[in-house]
């Protein structure tokens, strides 16, 4: 089976996580499921450090 892992950065340097973030996850998580596509992480890359929104729980069921 497919999967992916998404990634994107924030040009403040800031990884947290927004409101947004979390919405695009869960959208992009359920578009895999339609898809048989196992989304493994989402990942935002800061200055000098990233955030993994799966461990933190965000977006993912």
């Amino acid at each position: 089976s497919a999967s992916i892992i998404v990634v994107h950065n924030h040009p403040s340097g800031d990884p947290t996580p927004s409101p947004e973030d979390v919405r695009v996850t869960e959208m992009i998580v359920e578009a895999g499921q339609l898809l048989d596509i196992e989304v493994l992480d989402h990942l935002i890359i800061g200055h000098n450090r990233y955030v993994s929104m799966k461990e933190r729980g965000l977006g993912f069921k």
